[in-house]
């Protein structure tokens, strides 16, 4: 598998990377926009991308309050409209504050990259490559009952916002409610890999069901793994449940809003993806290295993919959420939402970490959790084992216990 490259003192392990003469690895283009990522650690990863979301978004406000940037002047043409209208509070909201979005952005992102989440004991082993062929395989098959439920939440956030909804806009509601529908819907085809068409050129029933969605992506990864289909698509562990459920039931359980909604798919779900994406994915591309694992972009390329698209969805979805922080409680609305998600989540990997590699590993009532990230509610522990029921029993492993179960994947504060 390993190629060397004639009149150099370099050679090259598949199309993933190259070996230095050092004994040290580049990756290769168009697989990590870090080369160097398999000389990292963890956290210097982790800081890399956070670096980077911010300058990103940073960019993307200063060209929205660019006087001829399009997108300002389709917001300054409905300010005109609210202006005329007694009550109609879409002036109020932070695009037309002069630095409000940016601060608002600083705030959410610290709160959530700083979740110990991110950095789980699962992602940072899997990361330097201490597992084997079979503990790669579990990990695969297992993981991938999330990725293949994700896209769904969008579609249940996108279907909240209907002609039934209230809204403080005046005659500008319908035009606010579209919007957030088109950035959801364009999320949505991205994660189905489906785009726009005219008539002429729309797909036949063939093309339209062969698309590259994410879901395919992630199967090319058994592909490389050697995984048959019949063998890809495995009962959910217990932690894995919780997380999908939860994921579904906040962008689409009429206990939560709007706000919750959209922050569960755009802060929550897109915003740390590129990190923890890119220690799995460095971890498989070293581990692959080492035991020369036929491994190529082809495989791993739904990991690849999400590295690169997750910031563009987290900032598109970071735009329409703040079409809806007319009230007062709105950023503690968000942060709830993601603490939920970032909860869940972290006791997946726990979950999963015990699968794999047969070890102890602390679920997140018992890492000694900042009391920022507790629930301050319990509307999701009253949805949550209401929807445990509703689980088909040849889809979670030991059904009737996870029904029985009472215990959820949130601390709450003290005084709930």
């Amino acid at each position: 598998m390993t190629r060397v490259n004639s009149g150099d003192s370099t050679n090259q392990f598949s199309d993933l990377l190259q070996v230095n003469g050092d004994g040290s690895a580049t990756l290769l283009p168009g697989v990590h926009p870090l080369p160097n990522l398999l000389s990292l650690e963890t956290d210097q990863v982790l800081d890399a991308f956070r670096q980077s979301q911010l300058r990103d978004f940073t960019r993307v406000i200063n060209e929205l309050e660019a006087d001829d940037n399009p997108l300002h002047q389709l917001f300054e043409q409905m300010r005109v409209i609210a202006d005329r209208e007694p009550g109609n509070r879409f002036s109020e909201l932070d695009l037309f504050k002069p630095g409000a979005l940016q601060a608002l952005f600083l705030e959410l992102h610290e709160h959530v990259m700083l979740h110990p989440v991110w950095s789980h004991p699962c992602f940072v082993r899997i990361f330097r490559g201490e597992f084997d062929a079979v503990q790669l395989a579990g990990f695969a098959t297992n993981y991938f009952n999330q990725v293949k439920n994700t896209r769904q939440c969008v579609a249940l956030a996108q279907g909240r916002f209907s002609g039934f909804i209230s809204l403080p806009y005046g005659s500008l509601n319908e035009r606010v409610s579209e919007l957030a529908q088109i950035i959801l819907a364009q999320l949505l085809a991205d994660e189905y890999g489906v785009g726009t068409h005219s008539i002429d050129s729309y797909p036949d029933l063939s093309g339209l069901l062969n698309s590259t969605t994410h879901i395919v992506m992630y199967r090319q990864l058994f592909d490389g793994l050697g995984i048959p289909f019949e063998g890809q698509d495995v009962p959910m562990l217990h932690g894995v449940a919780d997380n999908v459920l939860t994921q579904r039931l906040l962008a689409g359980h009429p206990s939560f809003s709007l706000v919750e909604s959209l922050a569960s798919v755009g802060l929550g779900m897109e915003w740390g993806v590129p990190e923890f994406f890119s220690l799995l994915l460095g971890g498989m591309i070293r581990w692959a290295w080492h035991e020369n694992v036929p491994l190529t972009q082809r495989h791993l390329i739904v990991f690849i993919a999400h590295v690169q698209y997750d910031v563009l969805h987290a900032i598109s979805v970071m735009l329409a959420t703040s079409l809806f922080g007319h009230e007062k409680e709105t950023m503690q609305q968000i942060k709830q939402a993601t603490n939920m998600l970032m909860s869940s989540r972290y006791n997946m990997m726990s979950d999963l970490y015990r699968q794999l590699f047969a070890e102890p590993c602390a679920d997140i009532d018992a890492i000694g959790l900042d009391a920022r990230y507790h629930i301050t509610d319990r509307r999701i522990e009253e949805a949550l084992l209401s929807a445990r029921q509703e689980v088909a029993g040849e889809r979670v492993v030991n059904a009737a216990d996870y029904k029985a179960g009472k215990g959820v994947p949130f601390v709450f504060a003290d005084a709930v």
